[in-house]
């Protein structure tokens, strides 16, 4: 049967219906590897957000009992704070915090010393805008 009548009579052989197939595997392939890179960048950037999050936490915190010590200042323990934030995360990064010492009052009228760090996160995709994270740590004052 001539090829023209096959396609009238809708009458294929099994070897045609292969050749239909060719190419897909490398299709599939590229649609699912380009899902995989999307969710592991986005594993990435939780894992460093909450990295550059946990820091920050323990920097403040270090910076204000460090400030609060009786011979020291809530500036030092602000300084403080940016020397181990550049020590666990980097230099660059320690230069782009702000850093706000104070010393407000505790509900229970105790002196205490409060550092707040404000900071970019670090952004994997870029689609993102520039993220800023902002956290307290607090301490008893020393000596009054």
């Amino acid at each position: 049967m001539p090829a023209a009548q096959r396609v009238l009579l809708g009458v294929r052989r099994p070897y045609e219906d292969h050749r239909r197939d060719e190419g897909s595997g490398v299709v599939d392939f590229v649609l699912v590897t380009v899902l995989l890179l999307f969710l592991f960048l986005a594993v990435v950037q939780v894992g460093l957000v909450l990295h550059t999050r946990n820091v920050l936490v323990a920097a403040a915190a270090e910076g204000a009992r460090y400030g609060a010590n009786a011979d020291r200042t809530p500036e030092q323990g602000a300084a403080r704070t940016q020397e181990v934030v550049a020590d666990a995360l980097s230099a660059r990064t320690a230069d782009a915090l702000q850093v706000v010492p104070s010393t407000p009052l505790s509900p229970e009228g105790l002196q205490t010393v409060q550092i707040e760090v404000t900071s970019p996160l670090p952004v994997v995709l870029l689609p993102v805008g520039p993220l800023r994270i902002t956290v307290r740590g607090h301490a008893l004052r020393e000596g009054t």
